[in-house]
């Protein structure tokens, strides 16, 4: 009999899977895991049959990197590790490529870093090419940007990495591969005795305390980082679950009954804690003015469009937080504006299909799309 995690695996829509380099690489020749790397290839073909769209975040481009270009075992300084990944992410992607095309299915490389997810205007671009390619069929694979990321702006580990971009593509799952099923209530290496906890709803001082620290140099993780992106994910609405990534097809074995794993489970959906974080944590910067037209459209759940914008108050930049207001003042919604205050003063009340015209380049046709917008 299927377990409820795995009607949840089978039920996601969304999928974000985050894979280690201890997965990905071999670490006594620092050669790609093949046989692993298609049984996961064949897992993802299987969610996408079932309707499922799959994100992968997947390290290792340090570690074959290194392996190519020499360099002994151990801690690697940041120039090192910079010149690692520039090789490194060449074969990382190639390796994504080759597996996937057994399925015809494309695959994408994006390179992130962490003011990609916090500046506002790179948050909207980076979430748009993502779910376009999603919209197209492909998978994207992403990867922290570690050729020019600091130690002062890198994410840290790909656990927060995936839990960010969970949270950016709006995903109803995200999936950590490990070393072990799930979170127990203290080390199980070391306590044989220790208590499986098969599902979590809210992260207390408690189930922090369960937290462990990284077992390999070839990860920065562990599960204290998982944790952290537990948090991530559960605030966007995103369930997680923590999955032993060893075995081939760990997917299929969740999926078929024969594995198991910690869910940590959101109060809220992902549309729904999105919409609540933009209506009720951002700051406005700036409002716009709509006519009666685009009042109602927006009412009917339709973006707004530059057409229906009559005055525009403020300054702000591209991905600010602003108020959509009637003419009589009355605030109507709030949302993520696609273009700065300037822009957007040339294009009101203009056609969407004048804006390449009017502002010399071919920007999105809405102002706000309705995926940025909650209504008040």
């Amino acid at each position: 009999m299927t377990s409820r995690g795995d009607r949840r695996l089978a039920g996601a829509r969304r999928i974000v899977l985050k894979i280690g380099s201890a997965l990905i690489v071999d670490e006594s020749t620092g050669h790609p895991r093949q046989q692993w790397l298609d049984a996961l290839a064949d897992d993802i073909a299987r969610l996408r049959q079932g309707g499922a769209q799959v994100i992968v975040v997947s390290s290792g481009a340090v570690r074959l990197g290194r392996a190519r270009l020499g360099l002994a075992r151990g801690a690697l300084r940041l120039e090192q590790k910079q010149a690692s990944a520039a090789v490194g992410q060449i074969g990382l992607a190639h390796a994504w490529q080759e597996t996937l095309a057994r399925h015809d299915i494309v695959v994408a490389q994006i390179l992130l870093t962490l003011e990609d997810s916090e500046q506002r205007e790179r948050y909207l671009n980076a979430r748009q090419t993502m779910t376009t390619l999603l919209a197209q069929g492909a998978v994207p694979v992403i990867n922290e940007n570690d050729t020019v990321a600091t130690a002062e702006i890198r994410f840290g580990d790909n656990d927060r990495l995936a839990a960010r971009v969970a949270e950016m593509v709006s995903a109803d799952t995200l999936v950590l591969f490990s070393d072990i099923d799930g979170l127990y209530d203290s080390d199980p290496r070391r306590n044989p005795g220790a208590a499986f906890i098969p599902e979590v709803r809210k992260i207390t001082p408690q189930i922090e305390a369960m937290a462990g620290a990284a077992t390999s140099e070839l990860s920065n993780g562990g599960m204290v980082t998982k944790l952290i992106a537990a948090r991530i994910a559960m605030a966007a609405g995103c369930r997680m679950a923590i999955v032993d990534g060893g075995r081939l097809n760990p997917l299929t074995a969740l999926l078929d009954g024969r594995a198991r794993c910690t869910w940590f489970l959101p109060s809220a959906k992902p549309d729904a804690a999105r919409k609540r974080w933009i209506g009720g944590t951002l700051k406005p910067a700036g409002s716009l003015v709509v006519d009666d037209g685009a009042a109602r459209a927006l009412a009917a759940g339709k973006s707004l469009l530059p057409a229906g914008v009559v005055a525009i108050k403020g300054a702000f930049e591209a991905g600010a937080a602003v108020l959509v207001c009637d003419r009589k003042g009355n605030t109507l919604a709030r949302g993520l504006v696609a273009y700065g205050a300037d822009d957007a003063r040339r294009i009101a009340g203009r056609r969407s299909a004048d804006i390449e015209t009017v502002l010399g380049w071919r920007g999105r046709e809405e102002l706000i799309h309705r995926d940025d917008l909650a209504m008040e």
